[in-house]
């Protein structure tokens, strides 16, 4: 800042002086003389008015920048620095804050089981070791080209490479994969699931790292902020959004199920019966306890997480999670809703026990019928013998 503006006042002063002393001799004119413009110093314009010669006032320069003003004497140094003379370097507005990256995040449910030790021992060499005694899940790292030829990451960060948390029972959670390579790594647990679903089903976040957050954690909307993303955390996250995505999928199966009996209900309404087999009715209670089964065995919806019990950093995360995908919030809905299907069974089997309750009656009053007309027979015709032996 000091050389150029203090080249630029002497400058001033010199050229000013020199005028001055040219016209030291004359006290007062009638021809137009230049005075200073009052918006910039040092530039003057003719006047047609008899005054005094002018002075230097210093209360007319402008107040002084913190930030660098060119002169043209030194346009070459800001070349040199790269820097544009013609920028203007008076804007002494807030400096933005810098924008953090976020690293995607997707969750899938394609299938009803997974066989995890045939994909562990398929794809050994990106298996990371596991960090707790659970055993329905494995985590695999990819690594980016970002990596050096060892095979090491470069620095710890788990956001340079990429992740795939894969379940027992049938999610798979996808750290740092963009949307046009999903399809190549889902290809990887195709090859050792069973039970594939016609319609995967899907969902979308997403963890921003800031290494200077005062928190260790921070909620966003479909976004979480960490100090940093490192293994733990993506297990915790994968934990929390695979039981998610898989609670979405068994929620949907029990509202079929409602709906079904919601339609036995109204043609019951209508008619007064309903035709639903004995075997039909058997396999909606069987569906109805395995789909409870599942999400309470399986999933382990209500299973404790042995990182989040270590570490109170990653039970915040696992807790936050949980309140942000209402977890169990969701199981109340699906358990309320499984009691009604119970309920429903309950009451259809009782009305087929009822049929068949029924159904043996009439079997006894025909059997009974039967058992009469044939006793009549024999009495009639045991009549007609003795007749014929014994005429009258």
């Amino acid at each position: 800042m000091g050389r150029w503006r203090a080249s630029l006042i002497i400058s001033t002063f010199a050229r000013l002086s020199s005028k001055s002393l040219q016209n030291s001799n004359t006290t007062r004119t009638t021809t137009p003389f230049l005075y200073t413009n009052n918006t910039n110093p040092f530039i003057t314009q003719p006047c047609c008015c008899v005054v005094a010669l002018p002075r230097f006032h210093f209360y007319n320069f402008r107040s002084f920048s913190a930030a660098p003003c060119p002169n043209p004497l030194f346009e070459d140094d800001f070349e040199e620095n790269g820097l544009d003379p013609s920028h203007n370097l008076h804007c002494n507005g807030p400096v933005k804050d810098q924008v953090f990256e976020k690293i995607p995040v997707r969750a899938f449910f394609l299938s009803t089981s997974i066989d995890l030790k045939s994909m562990q021992a398929e794809n050994l060499s990106f298996v990371v070791p596991p960090s707790s005694r659970s055993s329905n899940y494995i985590a695999l790292r990819f690594c980016n080209s970002s990596e050096n030829s060892t095979g090491t990451a470069v620095g710890e960060k788990a956001s340079s490479s990429r992740y795939m948390v894969v379940y027992q029972y049938g999610s798979a959670v996808l750290f740092n994969i963009e949307e046009h390579e999903v399809e190549s790594y889902l290809g990887i647990i195709k090859k050792h699931a069973s039970g594939l679903l016609h319609e995967m089903r899907k969902d979308d976040y997403a963890v921003q790292e800031k290494p200077h957050l005062s928190q260790d954690m921070q909620g966003g909307a479909d976004y979480i902020v960490l100090k940093s993303l490192d293994i733990d955390s993506v297990r915790i996250i994968g934990s929390v959004l695979g039981q998610s995505i898989a609670l979405d999928y068994f929620v949907s199966q029990v509202d079929g199920m409602v709906e079904e009996f919601a339609g036995i209900n109204r043609g019951m309404e209508k008619t007064g019966t309903f035709t639903m087999d004995r075997k039909k009715l058997f396999q909606l209670v069987g569906k109805a306890n395995s789909n409870l089964a599942d999400v309470i065995l399986r999933v382990g919806l209500f299973d404790r997480s042995e990182i989040a019990w270590r570490d109170a950093k990653y039970a915040q995360i696992y807790e936050y999670l949980r309140e942000e995908y209402e977890v169990t919030q969701r199981f109340g809905n699906l358990d309320y809703k499984l009691k009604f299907v119970e309920h429903n069974i309950h009451f259809l089997q009782e009305v087929l026990q009822n049929r068949k309750s029924d159904l043996l009656e009439w079997c006894i009053i025909v059997l009974l019928t039967i058992e009469n007309v044939i006793g009549i027979y024999e009495i009639v015709h045991e009549s007609t013998a003795i007749a014929t032996v014994f005429p009258l």
